[in-house]
């Protein structure tokens, strides 16, 4: 059924295809513009706002696709400048203006830019916690995506089904690190996942055949396997909803996924202050003359709507907006006394956790096994990587919402070993391979979490995070920057340190990064009893952890415990005292705690060695508790010694229990080099156990 138009050449002459609400599109339309506008041409020049980011040109194309966002489980990775699609989602014209205002409420709370923006609509399509940075959105998308797969598949929870995930980019973010990794991602698993690239030609400043040859990424990904690619005017009305339409619905089909390509007019600058002197008045003139607002116009009126009811919708968007902002002016501050909340997950007063909207396993309210933090050992004793995997297959036994994935982790089990035997036990839906791409595993990660899963990624060597650091940087704030409206509970596994030589790339550890980092846990276990305890409390956790693992100590007999029992779980941020004394207090972790135990026995005298097991949370009560009873420290570990996380041990035991000091603290660590390769170069850098009992004698003697 379609609707007819008048001869007037002015309007289109193309029949209005019923199948959409065309007034509801009309009025969102006019609302966004109406926000744009407001902030152009009032917040900013008022410095009410600071940062601005016009939507103009790019809306009506995204508010079509909003449309078809209908599924319960559907969910869309955006950018800065997809506030048409979130308010066609559900955002509130009062928290579209509240957001880039710094008021409470909203998407933040005043925390991130106004435009980095997230939905967790709970029984509707979400939109996925935006990031500041460019293409950081594509992994947790083919994240999501997988997931769907997953409930699908795996768990069999039906609700799922033509269920999609959809991501939205500019042109240039089709050069970027995550955008190729999700879609290799997605071509490889054929999963149900929409990528749609609004193409204004411009990244900023920098013209799009600066960011693919040809200017065109659809053109140029015409020959990839599994992928069906559209392209089209994403102004023309009835073009850009014909081609959503197919797009989501072979996607829906369980087809595979799909790429759409829409050249869409960029009628503002890049934000508030660009002015666009590098582009020319013939290209200015070019792009208004595309504008879809007038477009959309033509289409409609009279074919659907008449003059006076298109007045009508202009007029209730104008007065909408002018309400929602006189809302968002008149909304208080954020509260200062609260900006630290929600670096992790929260606990009130009776002990209850305050829950995160969408993301992890804490909102289904799963329940875990009953746990315990008293062992029950077996007569034999066992390696770490062995207890390692032994915990890893108890959860995934008692928890089929954990995955574990990794470069090399399925027939292989890992390049370690650590998941040998997993994937023939649990099927390649549980324990899978992954494309060699750490930004796509951690982002991927990201993406399952929020989609209530736990995954379990293996990153081979701590050097090889580096790629993945904008995700896990992403992931550990998320809480934070949506002041707990998602949350991504994630284990990251991650190798690292010296083993029988050294190397720099193999064997750095660099565990100061995750103290440094926001909202992350991090682990660090000596022996294979502290490990199964840690990692079953990371996998239980809900908030996202970094597990390392000591290649040293993988295999290392020093390292060997009995295995503590499948209840055994350790609470974070307990030190552990290895050695007790009362001469000086020694302070370590990882394959340190080995050497520093034979150093003490080496010097003879009564020295306390604490195993801080974990770095964030660390145990700061336990150390301060026994330095002031020894009056002495020495703080050992294999990280470089500049702004190591001993440092900051220090920093505390100085502030804090200065006047119980006899003598000066001291440190021992790696001078600020990489770890060398030959062997005699290694063991003169990397504290030994002749080093630190030099180190310990001198601290005894000052």
């Amino acid at each position: 059924m379609t609707g007819t138009t008048a001869s007037d050449p002015k309007q289109s002459t193309e029949p209005v295809d019923l199948r959409f609400d065309w007034k509801r599109i009309a009025y969102l339309l006019l609302a966004s513009r109406g926000i744009d506008d407001t902030e152009e041409h009032k917040l900013l020049p008022e410095k009410k706002v600071v940062y601005q980011f016009s939507a103009r040109g790019h809306d009506l194309a995204q508010i079509i696709l909003g449309t078809l966002l209908n599924g319960r489980h559907d969910a869309a990775g955006a950018y800065y400048r997809s506030r048409p699609l979130l308010l066609t989602l559900g955002l509130t014209l009062e928290d579209a203006f509240s957001g880039p205002l710094r008021k409470s409420g909203g998407f933040s709370d005043g925390r991130d830019i106004g435009v980095v923006c997230n939905l967790p609509n709970k029984n509707g399509p979400i939109v996925l916690p935006m990031a500041g940075d460019v293409g950081s959105q594509y992994t947790p998308s083919v994240g999501w995506a997988q997931a769907i797969t997953y409930h699908r598949d795996v768990l069999n929870d039906e609700s799922y089904d033509r269920s999609i995930a959809v991501v939205l980019g500019g042109e240039a973010s089709a050069a970027t690190n995550g955008f190729w990794s999700a879609l290799t991602i997605a071509t490889t698993l054929e999963l149900p996942i929409l990528f749609y690239i609004e193409d204004n030609r411009y990244g900023i400043s920098v013209p799009s055949d600066f960011q693919t040859p040809g200017g065109n990424i659809a053109a140029n990904l015409a020959s990839f396997k599994n992928l069906y690619i559209r392209q089209g005017d994403g102004t023309n009305p009835a073009e850009a909803a014909s081609l959503f339409e197919e797009v989501t619905e072979y996607v829906r089909d369980g087809k595979g996924p799909a790429l759409l390509r829409l050249e869409v007019p960029r009628l503002c600058g890049h934000s508030g202050q660009d002015t666009q002197t590098y582009k020319g008045e013939d290209w200015i003139a070019d792009e208004q003359s595309r504008d879809p607002l007038p477009k959309l116009r033509r289409y409609l009126v009279p074919a659907l709507m008449s003059e006076s009811e298109w007045s009508e919708v202009e007029a209730a968007a104008t007065r909408d907006v002018a309400a929602a902002l006189e809302g968002a002016l008149n909304r208080p501050a954020p509260d200062a006394s609260k900006v630290m909340r929600y670096r992790f997950a929260e606990f009130d007063e009776m002990g209850n956790l305050d829950v995160q909207l969408a993301g992890g396993l804490a909102p289904s309210g799963h329940e875990f096994p009953q746990g315990s933090d008293v062992p029950a050992p077996e007569a034999q004793r066992t390696n770490m990587l062995t207890a390692i995997r032994r915990t890893i297959e108890y959860e995934l036994k008692t928890n089929p919402k954990v995955l574990v994935f990794g470069e090399d982790v399925g027939p292989k089990g890992g390049v370690h070993a650590a998941t040998m035997g997993l994937q023939d036990a649990f099927g390649e839906k549980r324990v899978f391979d992954t494309s060699l791409s750490e930004e796509g595993i951690i982002g991927r990660a990201v993406g399952m979490a929020i989609a209530g899963l736990m995954p379990v990624a293996e990153i081979q060597f701590r050097k090889y995070a580096d790629p993945a650091t904008e995700q896990l940087n992403n992931c550990g704030t998320m809480r934070w920057r949506t002041a707990n409206r998602f949350a991504a509970p994630i284990v990251v596994r991650m190798p690292g340190g010296f083993a029988k030589v050294g190397d720099p790339w193999h064997s750095v550890s660099g565990e100061v990064m995750w103290a440094h980092a926001i909202g992350w846990q991090m682990v660090f276990p000596s022996n294979a009893e502290d490990a199964v305890g840690l990692l079953r409390a990371a996998l239980r956790s809900n908030n996202p952890t970094i597990f390392f693992e000591h290649r040293h100590l993988l295999d290392g007999p020093w390292a060997r415990r009995p295995y503590p029992g499948d209840d055994y779980v350790l609470p974070l941020g307990k030190a552990r005292v290895t050695v007790q004394g009362d001469a000086m207090t020694v302070v370590t972790w990882g394959a340190m705690v080995e050497r520093c135990e034979l150093a003490a026995k080496k010097v003879g005298e009564s020295i306390e060695v604490i195993d801080l097991r974990t770095i964030s949370p660390w145990d700061r009560e336990g150390v301060l508790e026994s330095v002031r009873r020894t009056r002495r420290c020495l703080i050992v570990h294999e990280d470089g010694i500049t702004a190591g996380f001993g440092a900051e041990v220090a920093a505390v035991v100085a502030q804090e229990a200065f006047f119980n000091l006899d003598a000066p603290i001291q440190r021992l660590a790696m001078p600020d080099i990489p770890v060398p390769h030959n062997v005699e170069l290694m063991d003169a850098v990397v504290p030994t156990v002749e080093s630190i009992a030099v180190k310990m004698t001198e601290v005894l003697e000052a």
